[in-house]
């Protein structure tokens, strides 16, 4: 099934996009899905809040065909 992913910040510039369209298996949660895409990262899974369909859900969020996911990764000021 196919999930529209958006990326934010620093997660953009791991990916090198800004949304992609991804197919995952059904059954899948958006943690699973965070945890495919930058777990093999070579700085590893940053700590993120998930959305869905602009929606704040956990990490245990069961995704279903045509979901739109935005991880969005802690933010620095200064």
């Amino acid at each position: 099934m196919l999930i529209l992913v958006r990326h934010f910040a620093v997660l953009r510039e791991r990916r090198g996009k800004e949304e992609e369209t991804v197919d995952v298996e059904s059954g899948l949660s958006v943690g699973g899905l965070y945890e495919q895409l930058f777990s093999a990262s070579s700085l590893g899974a940053l700590p993120v809040m998930y959305a869905v369909n602009q929606q704040y859900v956990d990490h245990e969020y069961v995704l279903k065909a045509g979901d739109e996911v935005a991880f969005i990764p802690p933010l620095g000021g200064g």
